[in-house]
């Protein structure tokens, strides 16, 4: 799938938010690489990721760097047959990573 059609399928997630959680999204930027890195464990199938700071722990009184979501599409894309298949996996991996920007853990996750 083209990147530009990948991104759009991650728009299309993002808008799909309920309006409450995403007029409570702040600092934060959503981009899509092909791969995780080395850092991250190169080769796993790792579908994203959350970096930053859960909102649940953060400080008025300590500023943070922007927090980001990458979407690995390389790796979304191996797990699926279809087009359609991508699109539910994209939903699902922004709404499994958009639960760890609220302070969701991979346990309390696995229960949704």
């Amino acid at each position: 799938m083209q990147r530009r059609r990948f991104e759009q399928l991650v728009e299309e997630a993002l808008a799909q938010l309920p309006a409450g959680f995403r007029a409570k999204l702040e600092n934060i930027v959503v981009l899509v690489e092909d791969a995780p890195g080395r850092e991250l464990g190169r080769g796993k199938r790792l579908l994203g990721v959350f970096q930053g700071v859960p909102r649940t722990k953060k400080s008025v009184f300590q500023p943070t760097p922007p927090d980001r979501i990458v979407l690995y599409q390389k790796n979304i894309e191996a797990i699926c047959t279809t087009d359609e298949e991508i699109r539910e996996q994209v939903r699902l991996t922004v709404l499994h990573e958009f639960g760890h920007y609220f302070g969701l853990s991979e346990e309390e996750l696995r229960h949704l």
